[in-house]
């Protein structure tokens, strides 16, 4: 976020979105301007959002682990694409991986690359950042 300080991202922000779960979604994080959901309340407009990310979560339980794999690789995705959402960042805590979505077509990301933790990735426009994922090998067990 150094090299953009006019954004912020924003945790837990809930966001209006389509068809997913009544039409709203709380992604781990909301990268957007600095402000963008000022006055907004729970549920915001995502129109100022540049990308969403999500954590997967640690489920013990299978049945849990199964609900985690349909929304944050399935469901969650497909609702920011649809909402028009430019990227989606998945940091994948059970494969070490960190996954970037992009070219969102109105029903599903167009683009999907997907690298190890601790090799970076390049975050499209309109972020257009490079993320170093080495820090993120600490978040695995």
């Amino acid at each position: 976020m150094q090299s953009r300080p006019e954004l912020w991202l924003y945790p837990g922000q809930g966001l209006k979105v389509q068809a997913y779960r009544k039409g709203r979604a709380r992604p781990d994080g909301s990268l957007a301007p600095s402000g963008a959901f000022v006055g907004q309340g729970e549920w915001a407009d995502p129109d100022s959002v540049l990308m969403v990310v999500e954590v997967t979560s640690y489920d013990t339980d299978t049945d849990t682990d199964t609900d985690t794999d349909q929304r944050d690789r399935v469901e969650k995705p497909r609702a920011y694409a649809e909402t028009g959402i430019p990227v989606y960042l998945l940091i994948d805590r059970d494969t070490c991986e960190v996954t970037v979505c992009s070219e969102p077509d109105g029903v599903r990301y167009e683009n999907a690359r997907t690298v190890p933790f601790g090799k970076p990735v390049a975050l499209p426009g309109p972020v257009e950042l490079t993320l170093e994922t080495e820090a993120l090998e600490e978040w695995v067990r």
